[in-house]
């Protein structure tokens, strides 16, 4: 009944229904008049009490919960905005003052021989919607510095054969290996680093990259693949 009347007022050639239409199309989104001191104060109210509630979740709920779960000196944790999802036989180890978004994915891999390991050093920064997929070993050394959406791909999840990935066999041992982020180094927003590569210390990398070989200390490197497209003079 509803969706017939809809219909006839929105397409009937009818002068009563065309005005019925325009009614119904300013009546549907009523508006409220601003009045600004009030409205004002609302705003800064609002903010004020999820800024409480938040930082109440994230000191006595959210980093006791992730530090139960982890390894390390873990000391000066900043977690915010959740819990990151941790899925998978996966050992994590934090070091001091590491910042760290809670929308991240932690995932290790599931092996016969060893258990995945991620290992997070001093002062690391790691950004929103950040996921390791952990084959071996993952090492973010200190000072790093990851911007949001990094992906760290150690295990690709599925074999490169066809015939196996439908019979959902795991990935071949060929596609898993170690990511190591050096000291000091920078990936921008969106980077994808492949498995078995190690990115220098210093070193940049540019947004939207995807890295498939090792990228040298005190460089930029951007694209996909990624290259070195600058050197960085050390101390700069």
């Amino acid at each position: 009944m509803v969706v017939t009347l809809k219909a006839w007022l929105k397409n009937s050639d009818n002068a009563v229904a065309k005005q019925l239409f325009k009614f119904a199309k300013r009546i549907r989104n009523p508006q409220m008049i601003v009045i600004p001191v009030l409205h004002h104060c609302l705003f800064k109210l609002h903010h004020l009490v999820l800024f409480v509630f938040s930082e109440v979740l994230r000191v006595f709920y959210y980093t006791p919960l992730l530090k139960s779960q982890v390894k390390g000196s873990k000391k000066q944790l900043c977690l915010y905005s959740g819990l990151p999802q941790i899925l998978g036989p996966l050992d994590i180890e934090l070091g001091d003052n590491v910042r760290m978004s809670g929308i991240s994915t932690f995932c290790g891999r599931y092996s016969d021989s060893r258990r995945a390991k991620l290992l997070i050093g001093n002062n690391v920064d790691v950004g929103w919607q950040n996921a390791f997929s952990v084959g071996t070993d993952i090492e973010l050394h200190d000072d790093v510095r990851l911007a949001g959406r990094v992906f760290l791909a150690g295990f690709p999840g599925h074999p490169i054969d066809s015939e196996a990935r439908a019979k959902g066999l795991p990935d071949d041992e060929s596609q898993i290996g170690a990511i190591i982020i050096q000291k000091g180094a920078w990936l921008g927003t969106g980077v994808t680093v492949l498995a078995g590569v190690t990115i220098g210390e210093g070193a940049i990398i540019g947004a939207g990259s995807v890295v498939t070989k090792d990228v040298p200390s005190y460089t930029i490197a951007a694209g996909n693949p990624a290259k070195i497209v600058k050197q960085i003079p050390q101390g700069v």
